[in-house]
């Protein structure tokens, strides 16, 4: 192993974790500045209006994106399984 070949492995690693949690953080992004901007317009500071809307967003992602990060994972982890010989020469 090269440390080339573990730098673009560790790329791919963080490339792979950035696309499968980015629609469930952007989800909570928007969500978290939609109530913030509500909370400072009507002066209302209640702590369970911020957690409760970005949870169910999360949640809401998290089930419409489910599939599609499952594919991602899985082919993820399947060129892993598959190169394991190139990985131990």
């Amino acid at each position: 192993m090269t440390p080339e070949f573990i730098a673009g492995f560790g790329k791919e690693v963080v490339w792979v974790t950035l696309l499968v949690a980015g629609p469930m953080l952007l989800f909570g992004l928007v969500v978290g500045l939609v109530v913030s901007v509500f909370q400072a317009v009507t002066q209302v500071h209640e702590m369970t209006l911020t957690f409760i809307p970005k949870i169910l967003a999360v949640m809401i992602a998290l089930v419409i994106f489910f599939p599609w990060m499952m594919r991602v994972m899985l082919s993820f982890t399947e060129r892993l399984f598959v190169n394991i010989p190139l990985y131990i020469r």
